[in-house]
């Protein structure tokens, strides 16, 4: 018989907090063996095993912590004898977006292609959102940069923090309403506020109508990186589900941010101007081995789809984010709320408000799938985010 279980690595740390699921406890006492790539629980008549992956490997001898805790399991705290290598991204943005590549953008919901086939001579990174209010305070005279354009030419692509910026020539798409032709000026200097994002510059998907992003100016389409998909033109489509594409893309954009910017604090921002979610990074250096053997477990994965599930096998192996986070729908923690959109050190993070749902979603179902002493810290729910 298969042992429940979940291992938290810390790679960084070369620690790992190891769960026995309370499922294969069935009686007490029960003699746990821990091998360096193998778990073992006999618990009356009952013997359950379960093989960790191929490079992870635990220090037995380690092993500290044991407690056990009714409802949760078996928890204790082991060392690795190797840092187990960290699996490939699903996605990469970045890998997929080159200069000089012919790329198709497809519309990672239904895979309608948006963008046809396309060379960009210049890929960019754009500045933050807040970049002109800094000219303002570290400048002695006016700013220098207050009537230029930031915006992309036919052959540029730039990339912002939750989107990227392309000329709308040669592009097929669906606005809601007519598109809107005023000149909207100066992306870059702007706020969110500011770009005018209404329900007449809202850019749809032709074939399945989800919002793929807007329109900035007469000539500049903002697509958003969780609702498109960007592929070689040389190579077919391939679908990911929708949870684990938006799950990868917004913990590589954290981690990235926090890395770069020192922040670990963000509000996920609809586009309608409200915010939806309050997220906190705790630590970007983890990977998961999670044993799929407890039905109560498999129960909440089936609910949101197969894209837990490992690809072969009952074990499965991920990088991930871990977050503490605060849902904000409804007025839930608006104090809170106002508090950190007022705060510099906190990163805003705009994207669709169907999409902010769905990632609500899936934050509180990796929640429920924890141990339950594990679901919260300080007032905020744990989650992880798999890459």
């Amino acid at each position: 018989m298969a042992c429940a279980f979940l291992l938290e690595i810390r790679r960084g740390t070369q620690s790992a907090v190891l769960v026995i699921r309370e499922a294969s406890l069935r009686s007490l006492p029960a003699d746990v063996s821990v091998a360096p790539g193998r778990l073992e629980v006999r618990s009356g008549a009952a013997c359950m095993a379960a093989a960790l992956p191929p490079g992870v490997s635990v220090a037995p001898s380690s092993c500290r912590g044991l407690r056990l805790l009714p409802g949760d399991g078996l928890h204790l705290r082991l060392r690795l004898r190797a840092t187990p290598r960290a699996p490939e991204l699903v996605y990469d943005l970045k890998e997929s977006l080159k200069p000089q590549e012919n790329c198709i953008f497809s519309c990672q919901s239904c895979g309608n292609v948006v963008v046809k086939e396309r060379k960009f001579l210049r890929v960019l990174p754009l500045p933050s959102e807040n970049w002109s209010a800094l000219v303002e305070e570290w400048c002695c005279h006016p700013n220098p940069f207050a009537r230029s354009t930031l915006r992309p030419q036919h052959d540029d692509c730039f990339l912002g923090d939750t989107f990227l910026l392309l000329n709308s020539g040669n592009q097929s798409y669906v606005p809601e309403s007519p598109k809107c032709s005023s000149d909207i000026g100066h992306y870059a200097s702007q706020d969110d506020s500011t770009l005018k994002s209404k329900e007449n510059t809202r850019v749809i998907c032709e074939r399945c109508k989800t919002t793929l992003g807007e329109t900035v100016s007469s000539d500049t389409i903002k697509y958003y990186v969780t609702e498109v998909i960007i592929w070689p033109s040389e190579e077919s489509f391939s679908t990911i589900p929708r949870s684990q594409f938006i799950q990868s893309m917004v913990a590589q954009c954290l981690v990235e941010l926090s890395s770069t910017k020192s922040t670990f604090r963000f509000t996920i921002n609809g586009d309608d101007g409200k915010i939806y979610i309050l997220i906190w990074l705790l630590n970007s250096d983890t990977l998961l081995v999670e044993s799929l053997g407890s039905s109560s477990s498999q129960s909440l994965l089936t609910l949101f789809g197969d894209y837990f599930m490992p690809s072969s096998g009952p074990l499965g192996m991920w990088s991930a984010v871990k977050v503490l986070y605060q849902p904000c729908i409804k007025n839930r923690n608006k104090d809170l709320a106002d508090a950190w959109e007022n705060d510099f050190g906190v990163h805003p993070l705009k994207l669709p408000s169907e999409t902010c749902l769905e990632l609500l979603l899936t934050l509180t179902l990796s929640t429920a799938s924890l141990p339950s002493s594990l679901q919260s810290m300080n007032s905020f729910q744990v989650a992880f985010l798999k890459m």
